[in-house]
């Protein structure tokens, strides 16, 4: 995409990412909320309620660091976590929560996290250039208080490795990268293991 300053390319880069979501059923309905940080700290996000797959201009606003609106309307009622990932770690510049299939069956199928071990795709994320291990996503059970839901998963961060993202028991999938490419490079490898995780279950 165009400098991490351009709101016009974020809003079409995020706007791109979510037809291609949809088409793929990562986001149906309204479901689903996507974030772009700029590089003078204000973020873009998508405005609540809307449909994911038919994202124009108008369904984005700005937020600032704190995650306080600097435009009209309403952000996404997660908006506070990705906030929160923005703040722990400076250098990304992406969130991305979907609502697969796949990702709310898996997340009502673990305990309190899913272990990805030993596949090939595990070198999608960064730092990783083996098959040889295995990544923690931690499941974190939903909660519509998202103050109460954030606060659970800032102290699991606090407390473990960074994983490329976490489950929302029944909801759904959120990861971050340090670009736009990178996360939507992690979602597709996730939902790609998630089903893997799926079949061998059967």
């Amino acid at each position: 995409m165009r400098a991490m300053n351009d709101l016009d390319a974020a809003r079409d880069t995020l706007a791109a990412l979510g037809r291609g979501f949809h088409a793929h059923g990562w986001v149906p309905a309204t479901a689903g909320n996507f974030s772009i940080r700029l590089d003078n700290g204000q973020i873009v996000m998508t405005r609540s309620g809307r449909h994911k797959g038919r994202l124009t201009a108008e369904g984005f606003m700005r937020l600032d660091g704190l995650g306080q609106p600097l435009d009209e309307g309403t952000p996404s009622a997660e908006a506070g976590l990705h906030v929160a990932l923005y703040r722990r770690w400076p250098e990304i510049r992406c969130v991305l929560h979907t609502h697969s299939p796949r990702a709310t069956v898996l997340s009502r199928r673990r305990g309190k996290h899913v272990t990805l071990a030993d596949y090939e795709l595990l070198k999608a994320f960064d730092g990783i250039d083996t098959h040889e291990m295995e990544i923690e996503l931690p499941v974190f059970d939903n909660d519509q208080d998202i103050a109460a839901l954030g606060a659970r998963v800032n102290t699991w961060l606090d407390r473990h490795p960074a994983p490329p993202g976490y489950l929302i028991r029944g909801h759904g999938l959120y990861t971050w990268g340090r670009n736009p490419e990178a996360t939507e490079r992690h979602v597709e490898a996730l939902e790609f293991l998630f089903e893997c995780e799926l079949l061998a279950s059967r």
